[in-house]
């Protein structure tokens, strides 16, 4: 809240003229600097210097890709060097550097060139000289050629060479040879391979012509490189004899070719050792003697003594050695200029012409020389001449030369590519040929990417004019060189001056942003501009003028000098608002030069404000209407304006008086300068009551910051309104449920949800929230989600009738809601959910069906009673009520005989129907008793139909297969054990024999057997074993399963069982058996008779078969046990094996448990009706076998002929005996 304060406590001190800050200027040398190449690093390279007419503290900077080389003190503008320059790497590159004045900056570019120094030694092209030369070669003759360059330039890059030192260092070998100014080495006196040293080395050196270097004048040398140079020895000395003085003595009757003595001569040519000739020079008795080719004197004429008497009896011989020597030399017109080598030769030699003034040896002067070389015999001096003509090849011995080292040019600057800067510079090369073709090149330097010259003509072009700008550089210096086609080469120095063309604009230093109070303030600057076109021309005078604008009516600007000013008062006011109070001129400064150039500078004139206006509302009254019950909302806004130009000024505050103000509160908003609003609103923890007052008068004021300023108001009216507020209600009893039956037995509306709202505007809605379908209570899920639909007011429709099913959803639920569309925002709209419950009513439209049932139903008729179950059906009725009770009742009985008759069988079965759940269950139950010597199938059918209250019953029908067991398949067991015991196991013996037989055991009677009876059973239990197809077992079948069933077998005898048999074998002749009994009565006296009889007999023939009866006993032990007798068995006897096993079990007596039906031997010798063999039983006792009888053997044992009979006389009772056993060791005699 201070700063407004502040701005207006500071305002006076701003209300004065104000000219617009001047940016600083570099100073017109500040375009180009040289530099030299061995400045230390850390020195002192250059000032920045700029000046500024405000006189405000400089800051100074340099930019760019190459600004690494430098550092610069920013407030001085001492600028120092941080990396080495290279004038060989870069020899100029440019800089930006840039002054500001903290308001404006400039910046330029600034070009550095680099001046070379002599930094650089030269370098010897290659180390490895050596060479071979003959010692005959002249003085003069050049011997090597070396090449050293050196990277400076000017005189610190010309090479001058010298020989250090000669080794062999003699006095004559000092100075044999002397080096020229191109590197070539001159043999400077005469060689001898005999007498001077046949090797010398050379040692070289290269330094370069001085130049200035660290502030010095100093030479650079290189590294000293030899030279090696081998003699070859040439043959140019004549032979010597090895001794000077030969005599010798011969008989003058010496015949001819007779050896008088021998002569030796060497050569003295010690690298070639020629052959020596040797010839008589001169005799005093000429003829007389010769000499050979190997130094013999001998005789060749005959001797005289008698003619030597004057002389001394002495022949003097002058012989000459040679090696065909003849001396060569040269003569002619130009015969001074060379040299004949070898001057001396023996034999034979070839000849060479060498040059010995190379000075006169001028292709240029003459091309074609001529010599005559004359040879003369040694001794004879006899000559010969050959005419030499010489034809000169030029040889490039001369340097291109350039008239004058230094040229001076002249372009205009941004003159196109390919322009002539000038074709007249020429070099020329007295060579001829190739040697004499001169090439033109630009050294690299400062501007070689600029120019570029034609390498044939000479001519200097512009190469890229772009970049040739005069105010970056003016002048530049190009060194154009040429070379020959011999590598020789000349320099020149061009010096080219850009002409300067009006290619710059102006220049406006600085910006220019000026602060006037409005109404009293002037505006007072001066534009500040120049122009980098050359100074003193018309292509840098500038002219000063002001562009058409709103508001440049109101101001001038001087022609010449820029010097701005305002015309009259401003008024701030009358400036657009959108500008700010700114006002932007625009001066165009403009050059004289062709064609004109110009640049246009914006000067901002910024008009301040004065709080010379009060704020105005945007209406004369405001109106606003808000809801009621709505705390913190915006009731409304009023908007004001103030003229005055700045925020001090223009700023708006609001307030509220009147009626009811304290219900409300005004928020200021800005939303532009001098604009405002004021936001009314309700407190946050206040809400309007309709009710209690319906409207209220409220004052807002506008007012500025400045408590001397005026205030403006304007009356504001709010009214209240009445809203939507209170949620709707469903009506409780439009949710009673109801009830549609299904299958498609509905249609159309079913139902009417009822909603009501106290709201005088409510617009209600009745949704559809969501639907829960149950089944006995149970979610099934979405099955019933499409039966039903709402409408928006409240209709329930039947939607999918069809679909309807009560099997699959008997309660459908709708979750419904009321909506209020109209309801205000913050408020409920919706109602309380309420519940529409729809009962689904259930149609008889599924027939009852039977449940599917794997049993099978047996009666046994001397089982069944009246009243008993013997079979049952169920069903089930997928309806409700009474259309899914289901009553059953017996259509029709038929049984099927097993020969296929078909018996109508009725009142025989009735039906009773009893449920649990949802499962009707029919029970079949016997009404009277059935015969039981029927034998086959009661077909039953049963009929289930439901009961409807409304409509017709629907039924199902099925028939029932009930299988009859007769009489015939009733078996009994005999047990060991008293019956209550075998009672008390029943179920045990039931399940071993259900394990053993896989059938249902039915148990008949368990009754003790009487005293009378002979076998050691104490009970018996008849049963029959019946399959789940109705089959029975027969005692066959019974006996066959048992033995094959192991466990089941043993668990039977644990339990006491003893024999198998039927019940009609041992019971159904019963009545038979008492009338044989009292017929056997009446004959009882008879048979007394015949047995006193055979008694007589028997004691007859006892002794017989007891005897028989021992030697079976002993044939019998002889047998091994387990191992069958070879001839068939005696069927009918109670023998058992050797292991004392029953052979229609195979188990040991021991394991039966029945080893107490064995008293004595009698019994283990008792029949078997099953046995084959006849086995003793006890273990004391060894195996004893009777072995069978054929019919030519002694007369039958009576044991046999009693069986045998036995047999015959119960042939009517095989039958019988087929489908039971009896164990006859149970009641068998001893015979």
């Amino acid at each position: 809240m201070a700063q407004p304060w502040l701005s207006c406590f500071l305002l006076p001190a701003l209300l004065v003229s104000v000219a617009a800050n001047v940016a600083p200027k570099f100073l017109a040398n500040m375009t180009i600097v040289t530099l030299p190449e061995d400045l230390p690093v850390g020195a002192e390279a250059f000032w920045l210097v700029a000046e500024d007419q405000d006189n405000d503290p400089l800051t100074y900077g340099i930019s760019g890709v190459n600004a690494s080389f430098f550092t610069v003190t920013t407030n001085t503008g001492q600028v120092r060097l941080v990396r080495p320059l290279d004038f060989e790497t870069l020899n100029s590159f440019s800089i930006n550097i840039s002054v500001s004045d903290g308001h404006n900056s400039v910046r330029r570019v600034m070009y550095v060139i680099v001046e070379d120094r002599n930094d650089n030694a030269p370098v010897f092209q290659n180390t490895a000289f050596s060479t071979s030369i003959d010692e005959t070669l002249p003085v003069g003759s050049v011997v090597f050629s070396v090449l050293a360059v050196d990277a400076d330039t000017g005189s610190a890059g010309a090479v001058v060479y010298s020989i250090e030192k000669v080794i062999p260092s003699t006095g004559d070998s000092e100075h044999l040879f002397r080096i020229l100014a191109n590197g070539s080495i001159v043999l400077n006196g005469s060689l001898s391979y005999n007498n001077k040293s046949a090797f010398y080395q050379l040692q070289l050196k290269a330094c370069d012509s001085g130049g200035m270097y660290e502030g010095s004048i100093i030479t650079q040398c290189s590294s000293p490189v030899f030279l090696s140079i081998s003699v070859v020895d040439q043959a140019d000395l004549d032979p010597q004899f090895v001794r000077e003085f030969y005599s010798a003595t011969v008989s003058e009757d010496a015949a001819k070719g007779t050896s008088v003595l021998k002569v030796e001569a060497v050569d003295g040519d010690k690298g070639i050792n020629d052959r020596v000739i040797y010839s008589i020079t001169n005799s005093t008795r000429p003829g007389w003697f010769d000499i050979g080719v190997d130094g013999v004197i001998r005789v060749s004429a005959p001797l005289d003594r008698e003619q030597l008497l004057a002389e001394d009896e002495e022949v003097q011989l002058q012989v000459t050695g040679s090696n065909g020597t003849f001396l060569l030399s040269l003569g002619g017109p130009d015969a001074q200029a060379f040299s004949v080598s070898p001057e001396r030769a023996v034999g034979s030699a070839d000849v060479q012409v060498l040059v010995r003034v190379s000075a006169l040896v001028d292709y240029e002067q003459q091309t074609v020389m001529v010599v005559q070389v004359v040879a003369t015999d040694l001794v004879s001096q006899n000559a010969s001449f050959a005419t030499v003509t010489i034809h000169l090849r030029d040889i490039n011995d001369h340097r291109p030369t350039f008239p004058q080292s230094l040229y001076v040019l002249t372009v205009s600057e941004h003159s196109a590519t390919g322009s002539v800067v000038t074709s007249s510079i020429h070099a020329t090369d007295p060579d001829t040929g190739e040697r004499g073709r001169i090439t033109y090149s630009l050294l690299p330097g400062n501007g070689e990417d600029l120019f570029e010259v034609d390498p044939v003509s000479g001519t200097v072009t512009v190469k890229n004019g772009e970049l040739l700008d005069r105010e970056v550089q003016a002048v530049y210096y190009l060194t154009l060189q040429a070379t020959d086609g011999g590598n020789q080469s000349t320099s020149t120095t061009l010096q080219i001056h850009l002409l300067d063309i009006n290619d710059n604009a102006p220049v406006v230093s600085g910006s220019y942003s000026i602060f006037v109070q409005e109404e009293e303030g002037n505006v007072s600057v001066t534009i500040q501009a120049h122009d980098n076109d050359e100074p003193g021309t018309n292509n840098s005078r500038l002219l000063f003028s002001l562009l058409p604008g709103p508001y440049s009516h109101n101001f001038s600007v001087d022609p010449d000098t820029g010097f701005l000013r305002n015309l009259g008062p401003l008024d701030r006011e009358a400036i657009d608002p959108a500008l700010g109070g700114r006002i932007v001129l625009t001066v165009l400064v403009s050059d004289c030069g062709v064609p004109v150039r110009s640049t246009e500078v914006n000067v901002t004139i910024t008009v301040e404000d004065i709080n010379d206006n009060l704020p105005v509302f945007s209406q004369s009254s405001y109106h606003f209407l808000v809801q009621e019950r709505r705390p913190g909302v915006l009731v409304g806004v009023v908007e004001a304006q103030d003229a005055d130009g700045t925020e001090a000024n223009n700023r708006i505050s609001f307030s509220l008086s009147g009626s009811g103000a304290n219900s409300f509160m005004i928020r200021g908003l800005v939303l532009g300068s001098g604009w405002a609003e004021g936001q009314i609103w309700l407190p946050p923890d206040l809400t309007l009551d309709y009710e209690a007052q319906p409207f209220f008068n409220l004052t807002v004021s506008a007012e500025n910051p400045d408590p001397q300023a005026g205030v403006a108001t304007v009356e504001v009216l709010v009214a209240v309104e009445d809203v939507n507020d209170e949620p709707p209600t469903l009506d409780s009893a439009s949710l009673r449920g109801i009830l549609v039956a299904e299958n498609g037995s509905q249609h159309g509306q079913v139902a009417e949800v009822v909603a009501w709202d106290v709201d005088t505007k409510a617009q209600l809605e009745i949704q559809l929230v969501s639907v829960i379908c149950t089944k006995g209570g149970a979610d099934v899920g979405s099955l019933c989600h499409g039966w039903f639909s709402v409408a928006a007011n409240g209709s329930v429709y039947v939607n999918q009738s069809e679909a309807i099913d009560y099997e699959a959803c008997d309660l459908v639920t709708l979750v419904v809601r009321a909506c209020d569309l109209t309801t205000d925002p913050g408020f409920q709209a919706y109602s309380s959910n309420g519940s529409l419950l729809i009962t689904i009513q259930d149609v008889n439209d599924n027939a009852p069906y039977f449940l599917p049932e794997s049993k099978t139903f047996v009666i046994i008729p001397e089982l069944v009673m009246p009243d008993q179950q013997v079979a049952s059906v169920q069903a089930r009725d997928d309806d409700s009520g009474n259309n899914g009770a289901i009553l059953f009742s017996i259509l029709q009985v038929d049984f099927i005989s097993e020969d296929g008759a078909t018996i109508p069988f009725q009142g025989f079965f009735r039906i009773s129907t009893s449920s649990e759940a949802d499962v009707f269950t029919g029970n079949i139950e016997l009404v009277t008793s059935l015969d039981s010597t029927l034998q086959g199938t009661y077909q039953v059918m049963v009929q289930a139909q439901d009961r409807p209250s409304v409509g017709s019953a629907q039924e199902a029908k099925i028939t029932l297969n009930l299988f009859t067991v007769d009489q015939s398949y009733r078996v009994r067991l005999q047990f060991s054990t008293p019956r209550e015991e075998v009672g008390a196991n029943t179920v045990a013996i039931k399940e071993a024999l259900a394990q053993a037989t896989r059938t249902t055991v039915y148990v008949v009677n368990i009754q003790d057997i009487g005293s009378m009876a002979r076998a050691q059973a104490h009970s018996y239990l008849d049963a029959y074993f019946v399959f789940s197809n109705g089959s029975a077992l027969t005692l066959k079948e019974l006996s066959v399963m048992i033995r094959n069933d192991q466990d089941a077998l043993t668990q039977l005898l644990q339990l006491g069982l003893v024999v198998l048999g039927s019940q009609e074998s041992q019971e159904s002749d019963l009545p038979n058996v008492l009338i044989s009994v009292i017929i056997a009565l009446g004959v009882a006296l008879l048979l007394a008779l015949v047995i006193m009889t055979v008694a007589l007999l028997c004691m007859r023939k006892s002794y017989h078969r007891k005897l028989r009866a021992t030697n079976a006993a002993k044939e019998a032990r002889k047998t091994a046990a387990g191992v069958m007798p070879s001839g068939p068995a005696i069927p009918g006897t109670n023998m058992y094996n050797t292991e004392r096993a029953n052979p229609m079990l195979n188990l040991p007596t021991s394991d039966l448990d029945l080893e107490y039906f064995s008293t004595g031997n009698l019994d283990d010798i008792s029949l078997n009706s099953l046995d084959d063999n006849s086995v003793d039983l006890d273990k004391k006792h060894r195996e004893m076998k009777e072995e069978p009888h054929s019919q030519q053997g002694p007369a039958p044992e009576p044991l046999s002929v009693v069986l045998a009979g036995r047999q015959a006389g119960v042939g009517t009772q095989q039958q019988q005996q087929e489908s039971s056993f009896t164990n006859a060791g149970l009641d068998t005699t001893d015979i």
